[in-house]
């Protein structure tokens, strides 16, 4: 959207049936900072929010008390305050991309994936995408390649320079790195989601999973309990503790279910809507046995296969074992046959090697004492808020959850040391193993989305290339005054809440 505002004809290309990544094909409720209704994301991340309560007003059947409700949240899950259906996030984008499609400078290609790439120099030519339902190749040329893929596939199929995993201690000095060697296997878990309804006088108990004595039996080393199992560690005490599927009464929040419930058939008339549904994205189905990148095609089929199974087998051990025979899949909410997301979620892709390298240092608040904001960035060209969040590895590493000031997203991780048209759009940016778990989260990557939009804009009308923009401090001044113009915050308000 920000680079066919400027003019540009963009192709986009999407694996899934719906565009939309973590909040539509992924399932993933956005994950919010406390300060999201009021600053903190861009202009066109606003109108999306906007827009999604606007649709549930509009074509579902809420109260009225609900929809005089200006900060409505269509399913009262309490991770963010906007917990919407997956399915209504996607409409929302269409409906946000048909003044570009219908002017015709945006081609939008559903089921493609990338499978090479032409490169001359430090310069992409093309890229070959695979049509997944023709099964067809089609060569896209471009001035410009945006990687926004949840892996960052462009990065070694363009030969630009890359990391993955985590990185040591030694080479970047962060107090949460690794000792001794850097560890390219080592990366977040994978989570495929679920969508879940809750019958209680049903019993809709699905067939046993074919690896369900598998992951019954499995239990980290790090972790209390078998995975299975109510018993998890508290992210920041790392102390067991028991999270039950329902809290004792409507108040009770600590629960899985409401955490990202969203569905509430309160908001809706009576007799409309029957069950509430809430989204699996837990500690019981996170997949971290083992890594995905940079694998063989077979064996990351045999392991996101293996991920798909553990969290059936979640769903069967809680209608089974722990007597929740009235959950059941809602098909209806993801777009697929069975109830699971169209995409696994990915927290942790490869990630250029750029100009500049966003630290657990910048962005951390004891590493920065006295500071309300993180370390300033002259040029930022987005913020965003987010605890560093990283869940387990696949080196067996516990999860890492701690405490960030609201922070920046400089040029400069935006940047490849090398490549002259290739940019990052997602997370796949200037961060490491420990940052990715706070430049990771929705309104940042958007963020990061529309940045990267604007700067190949930028570019392409000035005549200069990414490095020449972050290398002279006039060159960079211009480009944030159009991030400005395009509606992008560059630095966090002065308020005491802060």
């Amino acid at each position: 959207m920000a680079l066919t505002s400027l003019g540009f004809r963009v192709v986009m290309t999407e694996e899934y049936d719906w565009i939309g990544g973590q909040l539509t094909s992924q399932a993933v409720p956005p994950d919010e900072h406390p300060w999201i209704e009021q600053f903190g994301c861009t202009a066109r991340y606003r109108t999306y929010r906007n827009q999604v309560r606007q649709f549930y007003r509009d074509h579902l059947p809420l109260t009225g008390t609900a929809i005089r409700n200006p900060e409505l949240n269509p399913g009262a899950g309490w991770v963010s305050k906007l917990c919407h259906e997956p399915r209504i996030g996607w409409q929302v984008l269409n409906q946000m991309l048909q003044s570009a499609l219908s002017s015709g400078r945006l081609d939008l290609r559903l089921r493609r994936t990338p499978v090479s790439a032409e490169v001359e120099g430090d310069s992409v030519r093309a890229v070959v995408f695979r049509n997944l339902l023709t099964g067809d190749e089609e060569r896209v040329t471009a001035k410009y390649v945006l990687d926004a893929t949840e892996l960052g596939d462009l990065l070694p199929m363009t030969g630009t320079e890359y990391v993955t995993g985590a990185e040591s201690r030694s080479e970047t000095r962060e107090p949460n790195a690794i000792d001794g060697e850097a560890e390219p296997d080592n990366v977040q878990g994978l989570t495929w989601i679920m969508a879940l309804g809750y019958d209680p006088a049903g019993d809709h108990t699905i067939e046993k999973p074919a690896q369900y004595d598998f992951w019954h039996a499995y239990q980290p080393d790090f972790w209390p309990d078998k995975l299975l199992s109510f018993k998890m560690l508290h992210v920041q005490t790392g102390k067991p503790v028991d999270f039950p599927l329902f809290g004792k009464d409507a108040s009770d929040l600590f629960n899985l279910f409401q955490y990202r419930q969203i569905v509430e058939p309160a908001h809706f008339e009576p007799g409309t809507v029957a069950h509430a549904a809430t989204i699996a994205n837990w500690p019981q189905n996170d997949y971290y046995d083992a890594n995905i990148i940079d694998e063989p095609e077979d064996v990351v089929e045999e392991r996101l296969f293996a991920s798909r199974q553990l969290s059936l087998s979640l769903l069967y051990w809680l209608q089974t074992e722990a007597g929740y025979p009235g959950l059941y899949l809602r098909p209806d909410l993801m777009g697929t046959d069975d109830g699971l997301a169209q995409a696994p979620y990915i927290r942790e892709s490869r990630r250029i090697r750029a100009r500049f390298t966003v630290l657990e240092q910048h962005v951390a608040a004891y590493t920065n004492e006295g500071r309300k904001r993180a370390a300033p960035f002259a040029d930022s060209v987005g913020i965003g808020s987010y605890r560093i969040d990283l869940h387990p590895s696949t080196n067996g590493r516990n999860t890492i959850d701690t405490s960030t000031l609201p922070f920046q997203i400089p040029l400069g991780s935006l940047v490849p040391v090398r490549m002259q048209n290739l940019l990052p759009a997602c997370k796949n940016l200037g961060v490491t193993h420990i940052t990715n778990g706070c430049y990771r989260l929705h309104p940042v990557e958007w963020n990061i989305g529309e940045a990267a939009g604007l700067l190949a804009g930028f570019c392409l009308r000035e005549g200069l290339t990414p490095a020449q923009v972050w290398e002279s401090e006039e060159r960079t001044r211009e480009f944030q005054e159009l991030c400005v113009r395009q509606g992008i915050e560059l630095e966090w308000p002065r308020l005491r809440a802060l």
